[in-house]
């Protein structure tokens, strides 16, 4: 429903589609501000080289094409989803929410983006505080789909949230290596799907989840955990070592939703050519989010030179989708073997009082 009412404002803003012009120039704005969106999150977590940025600017045609050249609906939900990340990061999580849910609204490739959000939130608020979060999401998607769900309720749900969709083989950028056959065959979805959750269950329970306790902790309430525990509270840390914790908290933020959302990108059942801009923007923090050598530096530069050659092979061959799929395998290595951002929790001296938790955060 949400991207129905953004491109029926863009029809009507072009003058019933005719000024394509016009439309590429507010692409081209929107383009421009999810380019700040996305820096804001990367400065905000100091874990990126200042030079990486220039490839996110100026060094994917692809991604250019995406917005500017095909208006693709994929790029206005990514920026509403980066407008979210920020909320998240600067403690707004109800209205986080609501941009989370909104941006789902345009396009649902935002619910691989979910896993990770449900966890952040169970560790932040426990499992009855972030009832009230997903109740947010939920009623927002009811309220933009009230008009649709009270004229055919079981065609909106079924067409907006279609999780059978075939895709069609000549299109694939991820699986050209198979035969068409095995690519359409409903096992071989089966089997994606199941792979992709049990790497969300492998990454929640080693990756995500850095305390020794169980991860069942996280379904208590926050105030009756351990201190041991780690918590993703920005606001109630000691004044003198505030600005570690928070760039640790938000670096944390970032790594379990970015690395989320890749999960999903890895076990799709395809992959077309304005999906890499589900991802092209995350590519940089996952690569870099892992402490290493400078050494190290070139070979990131390279995989993501590597990546980008093969989103702009068209159409999509054996060596291309074989080397995108060893490139996603190198990233998911080092994410599972690599150090990842953890925060850092403080306890309070006697002669000190923590911060009081800020209203802006509940």
């Amino acid at each position: 429903a949400g991207f129905v009412y953004i491109f029926l404002g863009l029809y009507y803003a072009t003058g019933r589609g005719s000024d394509i012009r016009l439309a590429q120039y507010l692409f081209a704005g929107l383009y421009l501000l999810n380019l700040l969106l996305v820096f804001r999150i990367y400065c905000r977590t100091n874990k990126v080289p200042p030079y990486v940025f220039f490839f996110m600017c100026c060094a994917s045609y692809r991604i250019h094409s995406i917005f500017v050249l095909r208006l693709f609906n994929d790029p206005v939900a990514m920026a509403i989803l980066f407008l979210a990340i920020n909320l998240f990061l600067e403690e707004h999580w109800s209205w986080g929410c609501l941009l989370f849910s909104l941006a789902v609204s345009v396009k649902m490739n935002i619910l691989l983006f979910a896993p990770g959000l449900l966890f952040l939130l169970l560790q932040r608020f426990g499992l009855l505080g972030c009832i009230p979060k997903l109740c947010i999401c939920a009623l927002l998607q009811v309220v933009l789909g009230l008009p649709f769900l009270l004229v055919n309720p079981v065609g909106y749900l079924t067409r907006s949230f279609d999780l059978g969709r075939q895709f069609q083989f000549k299109w694939t950028v991820n699986w050209r290596f198979l035969p068409e056959e095995v690519f359409q065959n409903r096992v071989f979805h089966a089997a994606l799907l199941l792979a992709h959750l049990a790497g969300l269950g492998l990454f929640a329970l080693h990756r995500w989840h850095s305390s020794k306790e169980s991860i069942l902790t996280l379904l208590k309430d926050p105030g009756k955990r351990k201190p041991t525990s780690p918590r993703l509270t920005v606001n109630n840390i000691l004044w003198q070592a505030s600005c570690v914790c928070l760039l640790n908290a938000r670096a944390w933020i970032v790594f379990i939703l970015f690395s989320s959302n890749f999960l999903g990108v890895c076990c799709s059942r395809s992959l077309h050519y304005q999906f890499y801009v589900w991802y092209f923007h995350t590519l940089p923090y996952l690569l870099w989010c892992i402490p290493t050598t400078k050494l190290a530096h070139m070979p990131k530069v390279l995989l993501l030179g590597v990546i980008e050659l093969c989103w702009n092979t068209y159409p999509s061959t054996v060596c291309s989708s074989l080397s995108l799929h060893i490139c996603h395998g190198l990233i998911l290595l080092q994410l599972w073997y690599g150090t990842a951002p953890t925060p850092v929790s403080h306890t309070p001296p006697p002669s000190r009082k923590p911060t009081a938790l800020s209203k802006k955060a509940q």
